[in-house]
C-alpha cells in the first residue's frame, strides 16, 4: 500500500484532532455531534470510531432497555469506514461521488458501556477508488466493521457497501 498524501494526511490530522472534528460534526452532521462519537485511530489500513455511554453524560444514546440505541451504533459503525472512503479519495485530484448503498447489521449482546467501532478494510476501500478513477464506472465494495465495549465484548458487526464513481 502506499503512503499516504498531502492532502490524506491533513484529512487525517484533522480527523483526528477533537476540536476540529467536534466543530465539523456540530455543523454538518449534528446527530454525531450529540452523540459524542469520535475517531481514535484513521490510516490507509483502518479506523477506529468510539461512542461514550455514560448514563450522566450521553443520556441521549441510550435505550429503554438500559443499552446503547441501535441507531447510535450505527451512525458510529458508518463513521469508522466512511472515514476511510473520504480518505481514500482525497487522494486524487479528481471528483469522485461515494454513497452507501446498502447496510446490514448483526447484534449479538446489549451495549451498556462505551464502544469502538474497527473497521480494518481501509485497503480495500483504497482499491475501489483506484478502480473507480481508472475505470471510470461505478465500482462497489462491501466492509466490515465490529463493535466491542471496553472489556472485549463483541455487541455488533455492520457491514457497508459503498459505490465510488468520478464524475
Amino acid at each position: 500500500m502506499e503512503t499516504l498524501n498531502e492532502h490524506q494526511k491533513k484529512f487525517s490530522k484533522k480527523w483526528k484532532n477533537p476540536f476540529l472534528f467536534s466543530l465539523y460534526f456540530l455543523f454538518n452532521v449534528p446527530m454525531g455531534w450529540f452523540s459524542g462519537m469520535r475517531i481514535t485511530e484513521i490510516s490507509e489500513k483502518k479506523c477506529i470510531t468510539y461512542l461514550p455511554f455514560q448514563w450522566y453524560y450521553r443520556w441521549q444514546n441510550k435505550n429503554p432497555y438500559k443499552s446503547m440505541y441501535f441507531a447510535v451504533q450505527s451512525m458510529g459503525a458508518e463513521l469508522s469506514t466512511a472515514s476511510l472512503a473520504t480518505l481514500a479519495i482525497k487522494g486524487y485530484s479528481e471528483s469522485i461521488a461515494l454513497i452507501v448503498t446498502e447496510m446490514s447489521s448483526k447484534y449479538f449482546k446489549k451495549a451498556t458501556g462505551n464502544l469502538t467501532f474497527k473497521c480494518e478494510e481501509g485497503e480495500k476501500i483504497f482499491k475501489a477508488v483506484e478502480k473507480a478513477v481508472k475505470t471510470k464506472k461505478g465500482v462497489q465494495t462491501r466492509v466490515k466493521t465490529i463493535g466491542k465495549m471496553k472489556d472485549g465484548t463483541i455487541v455488533s458487526e455492520f457491514y457497508f457497501t459503498w459505490s465510488f464513481k468520478k464524475r
